[in-house]
């Protein structure tokens, strides 16, 4: 059910359709979560930040305790969360560069000091 609930509805099969139809058919709760995922997946793809208030005003109407839950966490960090999904900035890269350093770092561990992992560092 969740990877039906999660994944992009054209990447699933005519049966999985079918299948997923039919539960939501069955349950209303588990159909408005649906719902409130697909629209946070749209936000997400979509580079919507803007529309962010309003999905978790809705959510929070529905009263689904995971998801509400997860909204209203999302309001902690509400600025940042809306950069992440408004704008085109990534650090995929710098993260990937610290990544990086962390597996030399721990591949050195406890044999050498920082100017081998300096020079470790500026080969690779």
């Amino acid at each position: 059910m969740t990877g039906w609930i999660t994944r992009h509805p054209a990447t699933l099969s005519k049966d999985d359709r079918a299948s997923l139809k039919e539960v939501l058919a069955r349950c209303p709760e588990l159909d408005t979560a649906a719902g409130h995922v697909r629209d946070f997946g749209e936000m997400l793809t979509g580079r919507l930040g803007a529309v962010l208030p309003a999905w978790i005003d809705a959510v929070d109407a529905s009263q689904l305790p995971g998801l509400t839950g997860f909204a209203l966490h999302l309001l902690r960090d509400f600025d940042a969360v809306i950069a992440g999904l408004s704008l085109d900035w990534n650090s995929g890269s710098i993260e990937g560069a610290v990544n990086r350093i962390k597996k030399i770092k721990r591949q050195l561990y406890g044999r050498a000091g920082f100017e081998l992992l300096r020079k470790m560092i500026l080969l690779q």
